[in-house]
């Protein structure tokens, strides 16, 4: 009796998560046939056939469990069945019987032409399927050695005095596989390297010319201290330049996984808000997001997230918590710090998410449109720069050249001009375009 109660009370569970899972695919229904997006279409559908198929394995469970259940008293029967035991000799008898049939099949078998696709099932059935674990480990490259071996003590003082506090900021919340004290012993270094190969390019610049005209190299002829008035910057601005732009690139690869994850971020929670529908353990939910491989950028946070629980022993609000605050998508923060305290509260996380992700929603499709603005904006400006623009700039250097009033150029230097301020604007407006363009 105690055995149908259980599975009675099983019986309901499973009824009651059948319930709830044919109330997400009606609301991904709606989604559905609200949507006009193309993208969006495919996101519901993929999450309406994960919900079809298990709510298929739960029908399945459903019929073995009520072919288990029986509503009468089963009998107690009192009688055993011994196992009649064959003596010795009777099996001695029965196998000497048996020896001339067993040698007659293998016969059989050693004179039968087995197909190649019947020795391969074969084999295949013989083999035992061996999972293979790959490890990949990451080493650093002789150059970062070598950095790190020139100024790492430099590196650590620095950090200390807190001079690189935003870099080492920045590089916390950017998946950039370096430590602080590494990445400013690597700024340091290709610093110092560059700055050598500016000396370099000085002194040659300071007894050589570089023209656009045939020779190229040609040796300077006015006076050297003109020369270096004219040249000396180059001792400057190149190592500076380095130092700027690797000093401010974790930033820059910050705001890119940011907008990355922001992208991702209204199809992960409809996903979410279907998971969330099936009782499950809520830190369950990123497991199985992480396990279907759709979401990169989201996948590494989410990976954050389960080391937090699984390796450092924290429970799921404050694992949440603390991914909010190294995460570089201020959204996503947000959404994590809701959901600890939706969990703290005992809130209903369906219900949590479904609104989370209509609001998500909403803000994507406005930054499409906004997109779509901006690009037909950047389409006049383009238009004006790149036509009109060079063609009359050229107009002015040719009046020049012929008059004779102010700088004197070649045609051959104003064709070369020409050439690589278009090639320049043109570089200029793809770069933006593709930076702008949100994630199909």
């Amino acid at each position: 009796m105690k055995e149908n109660q259980d599975l009675l009370s099983s019986l309901k569970e499973i009824i009651s998560k059948e319930k709830k899972t044919i109330k997400e695919l009606d609301s991904l229904f709606n989604y559905l046939k609200n949507t006009e997006d193309i993208k969006e279409k495919n996101m519901f559908s993929s999450q309406i056939k994960i919900l079809e198929n298990s709510l298929k394995k739960t029908n399945e469970n459903l019929g073995e469990l009520l072919e288990k259940i029986s509503l009468t008293k089963p009998l107690q029967l009192k009688k055993q069945i011994k196992e009649l035991e064959i003596p010795p000799r009777e099996k001695k008898l029965k196998n000497n019987l048996l020896q001339p049939f067993k040698r007659s099949t293998e016969k059989i078998l050693k004179g039968m032409k087995l197909s190649g696709l019947e020795k391969e099932t074969l084999k295949r059935l013989k083999k035992k399927e061996e999972k293979v674990v790959k490890k990949k480990e990451k080493k650093p490259s002789a150059y970062i050695k070598s950095a790190n071996k020139f100024f790492s003590d430099l590196s650590r003082k620095l950090i200390e005095k807190k001079w690189f506090a935003l870099v080492k900021r920045d590089l916390t919340k950017t998946n950039l596989q370096f430590t602080p004290t590494s990445y400013i012993s690597l700024i340091l270094f290709t610093t110092s390297l560059v700055t050598i190969a500016g000396f370099i390019i000085f002194l040659f610049l300071l007894f050589f010319n570089v023209g656009a005209e045939f020779p190229i190299i040609t040796k300077v002829t006015e006076d050297i201290g003109i020369r270096f008035l004219k040249v000396f910057w180059v001792l400057f601005i190149i190592p500076i330049g380095t130092f700027l732009f690797m000093y401010f690139y974790p930033s820059l690869e910050k705001k890119s996984a940011e907008y990355q994850i922001d992208q991702e971020l209204p199809f992960a929670t409809i996903h979410m808000s279907a998971i969330s529908g099936s009782l499950l353990e809520p830190s369950k939910i990123f497991s199985i997001l992480i396990s279907t491989k759709e979401y990169p950028y989201l996948e590494k946070e989410f990976t954050k997230l389960i080391n937090e629980i699984n390796i450092y022993g924290y429970d799921l609000v404050t694992a949440l918590r603390n991914v909010a605050l190294n995460t570089p998508s201020k959204k996503l923060a947000e959404l994590f710090n809701s959901l600890a305290t939706t969990i703290t509260s005992g809130g209903n996380l369906s219900i949590f998410f479904n609104k989370r992700a209509q609001s998500l929603l909403f803000d994507y499709r406005l930054e499409r449109e906004k997109y779509t603005k901006t690009a037909e904006t950047f389409m006049d400006i383009y238009i004006s720069v790149v036509i009109a623009a060079p063609m009359i700039l050229m107009l002015l250097l040719m009046m020049m050249k012929i008059s004779g009033l102010g700088i004197s150029l070649s045609s051959s230097m104003i064709t070369l001009i020409m050439v690589l301020g278009v090639t320049l604007v043109n570089i200029v407006f793809l770069t933006f375009l593709h930076l702008k363009q949100p994630k199909e």
